[in-house]
């Protein structure tokens, strides 16, 4: 197994040795004969099949990308799945169909930065979706094209995919406004559904079109829909009632078909490649949802790839149908020769629009795979492996081998069975000289917060020296399962039954941190600052060395009134790459509370460096204003904040405490209202509003608020509140 290593800029050397062709033979005897059965066997082929697909490369022609988050491919009508997918089965009918399409990564970010890079996940460096960054300088399908000519657009359904994460780099639009999504309230939503984003791109491409500057474009449209939890709108959610993971998929091909129309009536040439990221486990291998393992359920993805805009109808026949081994590396080398234009050197994929790589005869191509989320995130044993032909390896301490010619459910493990074929296919994977994961960043606590509710962990595990059968997920997966309902629970507001699963899971694996923490988070939400930092402590006393557990024991420490202990612990904290945000901010806030105005002062604008894209550290530096009487400099920030984040609950909190420290009462009422309408959980906004009515004499406004907060907010956080409520209430 490699070593960790630092991520390493792709260099410009020949393939893997994986992928390279193999080097025929060539007998000087019956060579003629050879010639004549190949041509009898072609003839046949040809007249046995359906015709190949008619894909080339045009100079300026028009390319559509169009990924599915979180699609299996047998999903598909076109796959023989369950879902009605008419619109992706005629897209099928007009182009080619690859029956044996993988990805790379089983989980979205990494997964769509090979699709726009054309690397491998330890080549690009994105090994997970929080902690790492596209580096500026990785060109990709948006920086080529640019180069070109080509106006460049995204619309992203997913907070996963946003533009903090670097894959916008080359779009002259990277549309990742999720605000938009509708829901029950205007607060941060992490995804919108495929009928709000394809609105969204079909407008920008019909712009393209207008007007004497036309110019050829690239439009990348992500949808989410099919990820958990699953929901169908209607009419798929009483169609797919008991199936509503199709029902997603169902009414994502209904959303595509008008953004699929408008290409083909555009009249001009354009190339669609419509992919999954990744798959869902759906309950295969013990996995229902995907992050853990490898097996098909995950990895194999659908790829179509058709040429529209010559106003051609959808044919009734299905269309070209290839069984190659295709990539998701071998995307960006399709797309840029559909564009014709030229596939930089160094790259490991190969374009699939040739017809000659679509047929059986092709060269073989081997994929590397991973898996390193229950690493990173828990300490379980890195997860990677290979595919040549139809024979899988996958490198784990209990070694897996399957024979995907006859086995595609994966249930029978021939790892041992034949040692020469496991040693060559374990030389095959050590052929791409893959690295493990490099440091991860820090992400701010709004990062972690978004990709959570999405039902992703997203934690710091110690790397090991050695991993052991017992950190094989394959031992482990009832735990992550539990890890997951347990996110799904707090989610959902059923924070009882998250903090019954979190204790399970700390009773039977004491070495995960992300269960202590989670569950010191429960506590600590609920105003029981003690009970938190009681179970952080007790994470300690096993060993576990994890800086983010220490940092929020730290910050915890300092809610409780212990300053000093709390500043020592998070000191050293603010300098470690995996907590220096938290940390930082957690100092910052201990600072102001021990009166030392200056130093907090210095965390916060240290943040603002660290954290473009986080309104947090303007929110402090706000409140640290106030507190000192400053209300102008208090408005700045506050107002700064909510720029940032429109959205953000404590900016508008804090936009209403300065207007009532200025006198201007009404502002003070609507931040106040806007504060709660964004989190119902901001207990001092609501208390504000709540208190400030009643005291002005306008009782009746006041009373629905009091109520709520008498009903909501958590006794150990505000015990003299909630009496001074209770009071006017009786009153």
């Amino acid at each position: 197994m490699p070593r960790p290593g630092k991520k390493e800029k792709p260099q410009p050397t020949t393939a893997p040795v994986a992928d390279r062709p193999r080097r025929r033979n060539r007998l000087a005897v019956g060579v003629a004969v050879a010639v004549t059965l190949l041509s009898a066997a072609g003839v046949i082929f040809w007249r046995s099949g359906p015709p190949q697909a008619d894909l080339r490369g045009i100079t300026g022609q028009n390319i559509l990308l169009i990924t599915i988050d979180t699609l299996r491919a047998d999903a598909l009508g076109c796959y023989g799945g369950p879902a009605a997918t008419p619109a992706l089965d005629g897209l099928a009918s007009e182009g080619v169909r690859f029956d044996f399409a993988h990805t790379h990564a089983v989980i979205t970010l990494p997964a769509h930065a090979s699709i726009l890079t054309g690397l491998y996940p330890y080549q690009h460096g994105i090994r997970d979706n929080s902690g790492y960054r596209l580096s500026p300088d990785t060109p990709t399908a948006a920086t080529l094209l640019k180069r070109s000519g080509y106006r460049t657009a995204a619309f992203v359904a997913s907070f996963t995919l946003d533009a903090r994460f670097g894959l916008n780099a080359g779009f002259d639009l990277y549309d990742d406004r999720l605000n938009d999504a509708p829901g029950p309230s205007d607060f941060n939503m992490p995804e919108r559904p495929a009928s709000a984003v394809v609105p969204l791109a079909r407008k920008w491409i019909s712009a393209q079109t207008a007007g004497a500057d036309a110019r050829p474009w690239l439009a990348w449209v992500h949808v989410f829909d099919p990820h958990a939890p699953y929901r169908p709108p209607a009419p798929f959610d009483a169609q797919y009632a008991d199936r509503p993971y199709y029902g997603e998929v169902a009414a994502v091909d209904a959303a595509l078909a008008p953004l699929l129309d408008d290409v083909r009536r555009s009249g001009k040439p354009t190339i669609v490649i419509v992919t999954g990221d990744h798959g869902e486990g759906l309950g295969e291998h013990g996995e229902e949802a995907h992050g853990l393992f490898a097996y098909e359920s995950t990895l194999r993805v659908p790829l179509i790839i058709a040429e529209l805009g010559r106003g051609s109808a959808p044919k009734a026949g299905p269309g070209e149908v290839s069984s190659v081994s295709a990539r998701h590396v071998d995307i960006l080398p399709t797309l840029l020769e559909a564009a014709a234009q030229p596939v930089p050197a160094g790259l490991p994929g190969r374009s699939l629009l040739p017809g000659r790589e679509r047929l059986a005869t092709a060269a073989p191509r081997s994929l590397y795979f991973e898996a390193m989320a229950s690493m990173l995130n828990h300490g379980w044993a890195p997860l990677s492996g290979v595919l040549t032909g139809h024979d899988k390896f996958i490198e784990l301490p209990s070694p897996e081998r399957y024979d995907l010619a006859h086995d595609r459910l994966e249930q029978a493990n021939l790892f041992g069975k034949a040692p020469e074929r496991d040693r060559v296919l374990a030389a095959s994977l050590a052929a791409f000289n893959w690295t493990l994961p490099g440091q991860r960043l820090a992400e701010d606590k709004d990062t972690v917060a978004r990709l959570r509710s999405l039902g992703y962990v997203s934690a710091q595990a110690a790397p090991k020296t050695r991993y052991t059968e017992q950190d094989d997920p394959k031992r482990l997966v009832e735990l992550d399962r539990d890890i997951h309902h347990a996110i799904n629970a707090f989610n959902d507001g059923r924070t009882d039954d998250a903090e019954k699963l979190y204790r399970s899971v700390i009773e039977r694996r004491p070495d995960m941190p992300i269960a202590y923490r989670r569950l010191a988070f429960i506590e600590w939400q609920r105003g029981r600052v003690s009970a938190a930092v009681d179970i952080l402590r007790k994470g300690v006393s096993r060993g576990i060395t994890d800086p983010r557990l220490l940092a929020q024991l730290g910050e915890y420490l300092s809610d409780q009134g212990h300053l000093a202990e709390g500043i020592r612990m998070l000191s050293p904290l603010t300098d470690d790459p995996a907590t220096e945000a938290d940390a930082s901010n957690a100092l910052g806030i201990a600072y102001a509370r021990s009166g030392r105005a200056p130093e907090a002062r210095q965390m916060f604008e240290r943040l603002i460096a660290m954290l473009p894209h986080s309104s947090a550290p303007l929110e402090n530096l706000g409140v640290l204003a106030l507190q000192q009487g400053d209300t102008k400099n208090a408005r700045q920030f506050f107002d700064r904040a909510i720029a940032l984040s429109p959205d953000s609950s404590r900016a508008h909190g804090g936009a209403g405490a300065t207007a009532f420290q200025e006198g201007d009462r009404p502002s003070a009422y609507a931040s106040w209202l806007r504060a709660i309408q964004l989190d119902a959980s901001n207990f001092d906004a609501l208390y504000s509003l709540a208190i400030n009515l009643a005291n002005d004499g306008r009782m009746a406004e006041a009373r629905p608020y009091l109520e709520q907060f008498l009903r909501t907010a958590p006794p150990a956080a505000y015990p003299e509140q909630l009496k001074t409520v209770n009071r006017l209430l009786l009153q």
